[in-house]
């Protein structure tokens, strides 16, 4: 039996901590279509403090909060990662980050999946 290609699911955060449900809903929502696809996350510019050691929670109504949220997110392997000018430029550095996120780079974009790519931008 052949095995069958997944799709992608590239969810791209730009938003920060004042918009809570933006944020929450692309964490959840990650995490609900990693079960059957391929799901990349990339943070850029207010976003890149999201998945940074040490940060605020962010809550939101019914929604898990991000300290819930990232560690799953990680644990179940869902690849993430940081525009690495838009961390220099809100004055962070690579070690910062939670482990497990990464900084972005090109090849990344394309190569989390072998199917099609839907994106989604919060």
């Amino acid at each position: 039996m052949a095995a069958t290609t997944r799709d992608g699911l590239f969810i791209h955060i730009s938003r920060g901590a004042e918009n809570p449900q933006r944020i929450l809903m692309a964490l959840t929502l990650a995490e609900m279509m990693a079960e059957d696809e391929d799901v990349l996350i990339f943070f850029d510019i207010k976003g890149v403090a999201i998945p940074l050691k040490g940060s605020k929670p962010i809550e939101f109504r019914e929604f898990e909060s991000t300290q819930t949220l990232l560690p799953k997110l990680i644990e179940k392997g869902i690849h993430m990662c940081v525009c690495p000018m838009c961390l220099k430029v809100a004055g962070h550095k690579p070690d910062d980050l939670l482990e497990g996120v990464e900084l972005a780079e090109k090849h990344t974009f394309f190569n989390f999946t072998q199917g099609r790519i839907l994106s989604l931008n919060y």
